[in-house]
């Protein structure tokens, strides 16, 4: 549940890459806790928000901001998968580790603090098991969660995911679903990003629709209540939790 501390702000925020613009008139905020759920269709802005919220890709005008005293460096960030990834020659354990780097400042080699740190977002994820094993030997389910905990390892405020179940099949697309709900419930702040309209109106707490303007910004019990709301929900078979 989200209570009301702001930690990213944007205001008026015009998107796009090689003097194209993709989205504008983007205002919304993210609350500590929140479960925002960003969809819309392709080459709405989806993949261009993300790279400005990571400070990948600045605005080309309106603001981004961090009430909060974050910045885009606490976002932890779980990228769609890619064959690349699949092939990644390293261990589950190194993996996870990875993503302790450049939080505490530049260290030759991981520390205690960050081993046990990682020990516990894989106990958390349950991949103590697994965590001596290849990535490139596990199931797309199994990485998703390697992944996850990576990101987990970055920050535990927010996370960033990028069609967190594309290409899982439905039983472990489920436990994904199920698994970030609870890295919500535990205080985690979720921003997903998804094609998937159903699991945005079953899980997130609030929604953001993007089309060449902003579509819609607000909880989803609101969203699925106006006409653009109705027609996606309608379409893709989503109904309200």
């Amino acid at each position: 549940m989200a209570n009301n501390i702001t930690q990213i702000s944007c205001r008026d925020l015009k998107l796009g890459y090689e003097g194209k613009t993709v989205t504008e008139g983007l205002t919304f905020e993210v609350s500590r806790g929140d479960y925002l759920c960003v969809i819309g269709e392709n080459g709405a802005g989806k993949s261009t928000l993300i790279k400005a919220l990571l400070g990948l890709n600045p605005p080309i005008s309106g603001s981004i901001s961090f009430p909060g005293g974050l910045s885009s460096s606490a976002i932890g960030y779980l990228p769609q998968h890619t064959a690349v990834q699949k092939d990644f020659p390293a261990s589950v354990k190194e993996i996870v580790l990875s993503g302790c780097l450049g939080k505490d400042g530049f260290h030759p080699f991981y520390t205690k603090k960050q081993k046990a740190f990682a020990e516990k977002q894989m106990d958390r994820l349950g991949l103590t098991r697994l965590k001596n094993r290849c990535y490139r030997e596990l199931s797309g389910g199994q990485r998703q969660r390697v992944l996850l905990a990576r990101a987990l390892c970055a920050t535990e405020e927010i996370l960033l995911l990028d069609e967190p179940v594309a290409g899982l099949d439905p039983k472990v697309t489920k436990e994904m679903y199920e698994i970030i709900e609870d890295l919500n419930k535990s205080g985690v702040t979720v921003i997903m990003v998804s094609h998937d309209i159903s699991a945005a109106v079953k899980y997130a707490s609030r929604i953001l629709h993007l089309g060449p303007t902003q579509l819609f910004f607000g909880t989803k019990d609101s969203y699925i209540k106006t006409d653009v709301g109705r027609m996606f929900t309608d379409f893709s078979g989503g109904e309200e939790k």
